[in-house]
């Protein structure tokens, strides 16, 4: 992800009150499905200053390999990227979260942007084929949530944490290690994408972008 998307700092200036929405578990039996294909967007890429940083999966992010960003898909997921105005395509694999940017769905690595010929243009028109999931993602619930803010200010992510929780009834902070360290608030704990899709509607009242993410543990740390 670009490095000024990671610092942006989301308003969270209230529009409307809420109802309050109670956290709701992710059950052992929520049903499992494999991740989606077909998924078309807007591709970026990003390199410096996070090559050589431990991604969200907590591997070592090394832009000259095969490696990008999703917000959603397991981490190990294996995607064709395919360019929809050229046709070219390359394989990746998911090992970090983002892009945090409205109609982006992806963030290639350098070496991934440079085999479809977007580095120059920054950003390209995109479909997203599923090609392999690795185990876990077939057979492990999992658990989304909202994000909506990113910070590298402890406090200020901690002031959005506590106005969201007000409001929604739960919400906390993820911490992204790196330098500088990023605050991430989460709001919400739902068994499905869909549901965490309804909760980020409701949300789009109180604060100006928010995006679905999958809650993840490696490569990360809960606070509250």
């Amino acid at each position: 992800m670009l490095a000024t998307t990671w610092v942006l700092a989301l308003a969270a200036c209230a529009k409307r009150h809420a109802a309050h929405i109670p956290a709701t578990p992710a059950p052992s039996s929520a049903p499992l499905s494999p991740p989606r294909s077909g998924e078309t967007g807007l591709a970026s890429w990003y390199g410096h200053p996070y090559h050589g940083r431990p991604a969200a999966d907590g591997e070592i992010y090394d832009m000259e390999t095969m490696v990008a960003a999703h917000r959603t898909l397991p981490f190990g997921t294996r995607v064709r990227v395919v360019d929809l105005d050229n046709g070219k395509t390359v394989d990746v694999r998911i090992i970090d979260r983002g892009p945090f940017v409205a109609g982006r769905i992806v963030d290639l690595s350098h070496a991934a942007a440079e085999a479809i010929d977007m580095v120059g243009p920054g950003l390209a028109r995109v479909r997203l084929d599923i090609l392999s999931a690795p185990p876990a993602a077939l057979s492990t619930p999992a658990t989304y949530a909202v994000q909506v803010g990113a910070f590298a200010d402890r406090s200020r992510a901690e002031q959005m944490r506590s106005a969201m929780e007000r409001r929604y009834g739960t919400a906390r902070l993820v911490t992204r290690s790196g330098t500088p360290t990023l605050w991430r608030v989460l709001v919400g704990h739902e068994p499905t994408e869909v549901a965490a899709m309804q909760l980020q509607q409701q949300l789009g009242g109180d604060v100006d972008h928010c995006f679905v993410v999958r809650i993840d543990d490696a490569g990360e740390r809960a606070s509250r």
